[in-house]
């Protein structure tokens, strides 16, 4: 069914509207995924504060132009959902998202790229940030490593003072 000219310039407002405030974001392709699939997943994307929307290809590319990305746009093959964190500090939440759902829906899901902080990604650097992990982990990970040499240190004296009683 066509899509009439001012619900285009509807959509395209929308589009751009999100990108002006996106940090960063995915574009994924997808293919035989349920409705009860696709709100599975938007419920899990919306708990991280993250967007899961269907867009038009062309409506995509022209506010993406608009926008002033730089680089080499990726392919976008088959029926595109863009995923984007409009606020929050984790930006690397609408890869690892969808990532997680990738392995579940298995072929029916597929990252081709994505937008981070006004560069576009190819598929391996947009799966590449998909595997960070969350910030409170590398937190974790950060005061672990951090603890490590103080905890070592008082493993060794208390070995000397057993040693020396």
């Amino acid at each position: 069914m066509a899509i009439t000219k001012a619900k285009k310039v509807t959509l395209l407002a929308n589009i751009t509207e999100a990108l002006a405030k996106t940090v960063s974001g995915v574009f994924v392709s997808f293919s035989g995924i349920t409705v009860a699939e696709v709100n599975q997943l938007r419920n899990a994307l919306r708990a991280e504060g993250v967007k899961y929307t269907v867009v038009k290809k062309t409506l995509l590319k022209k506010a993406l132009t608009e926008k002033g990305v730089s680089g080499d746009m990726p392919e976008l093959p088959g029926e595109i959902a863009f995923v984007y964190l409009k606020e929050g500090e984790d930006i690397t939440a609408p890869a690892r998202g969808i990532h997680g759902f990738i392995k579940k829906l298995q072929g029916k899901i597929a990252l081709v790229g994505g937008l981070l902080e006004g560069k576009y990604l190819s598929e391996g650097e947009a799966k590449g940030i998909a595997t960070i992990p969350p910030i409170p982990v590398l937190r974790g990970m950060f005061a672990n490593i951090i603890n490590s040499p103080i905890q070592r240190l008082a493993i060794g004296l208390n070995e000397v003072a057993k040693v020396k009683n």
